[in-house]
């Protein structure tokens, strides 16, 4: 089935953030996702999914474990189990981007105090 935003689960989270789930199953996960300007999610981490972050319009500034990462529209980064993450939008524009997970991150995110 061709997927898009129009045609696929659209969800909120965090300040205003949205998603939609353009692959939902247990062993893989594709979610497009916008979050507004200045927005974040809390840190956290998975035991056994890893993620792949493709930036599609703005920059994203990841938090991964002590370091700081810029990623720019047309690059992504991978983030294998067990490191802390964050991803942030400390633009004034739109952030939009892909994030795949394999295996799904549902029921395996553990969120970090910071």
């Amino acid at each position: 089935m061709k997927k898009s935003k129009e045609n696929s689960e659209h969800y909120t989270w965090g300040n205003n953030c949205s998603g939609w789930h353009l692959v939902k199953s247990q062993s893989l996960s594709i979610i497009e996702e916008l979050m507004p300007p200045k927005t974040q999610e809390k840190k956290h981490y998975h035991n056994n999914s890893q993620q792949f972050f493709r930036i599609l319009n703005g920059k994203a500034t990841f938090e991964i474990g002590t370091e700081i990462v810029e990623v720019k529209s047309g690059d992504g980064i991978h983030i294998p189990p067990k490191i802390e993450h964050r991803i942030r939008n400390d633009q004034s524009e739109n952030l939009e981007f892909i994030v795949i997970s394999e295996p799904t991150t549902r029921g395996d995110r553990y969120d970090v105090l910071d």
